[in-house]
């Protein structure tokens, strides 16, 4: 009985890492060569453009929390199995911050572009108080730090149509 339990043990926690990566990679999109966090902003920026752009604020907000949520316990997971603080393959962080960039954008190729440019500037160069996000443990440091970034952009650019 004891070994029965110790292999369905093992097959849930196998079953549960294997999830947890494939979310958190954004169905592998964190293994792709080169900059796997640039690529994971550019498919948010495109499902944002052809599936997102029309959906109410409130929806749009939810998806965002729940991508959140979902990301610090997945990158916890990858972070325990791959002993990384922050693995490159996890992407999910990517995802939410730059759909929070681009959160009141109306659909345009030059705001998602802008956007984009943006996000991703502060998301490599992690300007205060971004950087000191990113040092909270494990899975809240992999998702706030991009996020702030995420949220940063976003004023940038309401600030940019407010008073362009």
């Amino acid at each position: 009985m004891i070994i029965a339990l110790s292999s369905d043990n093992i097959y849930h926690n196998s079953f549960m890492t294997n999830i947890s990566n494939w979310i958190a990679t954004v169905f592998r999109i964190g293994y792709l060569p080169l900059a796997p966090g640039t690529w994971c902003s550019l498919f948010a920026v495109g499902v944002w453009y052809f599936l997102l752009v029309d959906i109410s604020i409130i929806n749009y907000l939810i998806l965002i929390l729940i991508i959140s949520i979902l990301g610090v316990f997945t990158s916890n997971q990858v972070i325990i199995d791959s002993g990384k603080n922050d693995p490159s393959e996890v992407v999910i962080d990517e995802l939410a911050g730059q759909w929070l960039a681009l959160l009141y954008l109306p659909r345009s190729i030059g705001f998602a572009i802008a956007a984009f440019i943006i996000f991703r500037i502060l998301d490599i160069t992690k300007p205060f108080p971004i950087k000191q996000l990113e040092g909270l443990p494990r899975g809240w440091g992999v998702m706030l730090d991009d996020l702030a970034a995420g949220l940063i952009s976003f004023g940038i650019i309401q600030l940019y149509i407010y008073f362009v």
